[in-house]
């Protein structure tokens, strides 16, 4: 049975334990800060995007650098939802995602103006303009006013806005006046995270609805053309970005019933074992279906939310129970399974 949406907030990752949950929210806040940068078109796989941001390995070309800013970006949403939204945090935002991508360093963080050559929407297929924003004359106006929307009360008189509304209502708005030179639909996507959060939603951190947008590109896109040739009727979009939701709480769901079997059949194989963490039996289901992995402090920090100093415990207790093998590749320690690892956590 799908999930709710008015049960988001407190859904899905509940039972999960505390280590789990930190792990999924790792990979979740990567997702996220990958897919929406493929989906703007990034080339990179999502292998080498994840080695890279749990590494903490210096980004090496423009796309790269665009999956270190948005997962930057995301980082900072749940900070920057404990306050109300303000000008200068959009911009602040924009700057975050577009930081050493633009050909012209000084769009960072401004919206357009009239001196600008204006930014149209363009389909590469047909080769037309599908969306021209409002004039540039017009966006500081229109971002203030945006500004005040996110920051409005559920309820305002008579009219009741729903918080999961107004997310993807902010989502559109900011998309559809497409303000900035680049990174509109980055910071469009970033902003409904900052809204879902900022209303409660934590559990919005742990969804990437840009994976499903990447998988279903059309879907998304068509929704912006149906409001652009229906009287500016958002309903399109609502109704599209509330099935992305749905989607991606079923993902959700899906992953903590698998990770509660793996772990369930982890702890099986080594119950004679009492010395091992829930951290070090991830690490370890992962060794035993990719016995080629390379593991480090950072990989494994990153990957579970905890300090160098706790992942290098981990690998180093592994490392004395002779279940990894220490090296070295160049200055930095790298661990890897040892052979016919199952049969020695048999022992």
């Amino acid at each position: 049975m799908r999930a709710p949406i008015q049960n988001f907030r407190d859904s899905a990752a509940a039972p999960l334990d505390a280590q789990t949950r930190d792990r999924y929210l790792s990979s979740a806040l990567m997702e996220e800060a990958i897919y929406s940068s493929l989906y703007e078109g990034a080339v990179s796989t999502r292998e080498i995007a994840k080695d890279m941001l749990r590494e903490q390995r210096a980004p090496i070309n423009p796309y790269e650098r665009m999956i270190v800013n948005n997962h930057k970006a995301m980082l900072c949403l749940r900070e920057l939802a404990r306050q109300p939204l303000t000008v200068d945090a959009v911009l602040n935002l924009h700057a975050i995602l577009v930081d050493g991508t633009l050909k012209h360093p000084d769009q960072a963080g401004r919206i357009q103006n009239p001196a600008d050559e204006r930014i149209v929407v363009w389909d590469q297929t047909s080769h037309s303009a599908v969306h021209t924003p409002p004039a540039a004359v017009e966006l500081p106006e229109r971002l203030e006013r945006l500004v005040a929307f996110a920051n409005g009360d559920d309820i305002e008189g008579d009219r009741y806005t729903h918080p999961v509304l107004r997310s993807i209502l902010l989502h559109f708005q900011l998309a559809f006046d497409h303000p900035f030179a680049d990174g509109n639909g980055r910071t469009a996507r970033a902003l409904f995270y900052w809204s879902m959060l900022r209303h409660g939603y934590w559990l919005a951190e742990f969804i990437s609805i840009s994976r499903l947008i990447y998988q279903r590109p059309d879907h998304y896109r068509r929704a912006f053309l149906f409001v652009e040739s229906d009287p500016q009727d958002a309903t399109y979009f609502v109704c599209q970005q509330l099935e992305l939701i749905r989607g991606a709480i079923d993902e959700l769901h899906g992953y903590v019933d698998r990770k509660r079997r793996e772990l369930d059949t982890m702890r099986s194989l080594v119950r004679r074992r009492d010395d091992l963490n829930n951290r070090q039996l991830v690490l370890l289901d992962h060794a035993l279906r990719h016995p080629d992995a390379v593991y480090t402090h950072e990989s494994h920090a990153n990957s579970h939310r905890i300090s160098i100093m706790a992942a290098r415990n981990d690998l180093q207790s592994l490392v004395a129970t002779k279940l990894l093998s220490q090296g070295k590749r160049g200055k930095k320690f790298v661990y890897r399974p040892v052979p016919k690892l199952e049969a020695k956590l048999k022992l």
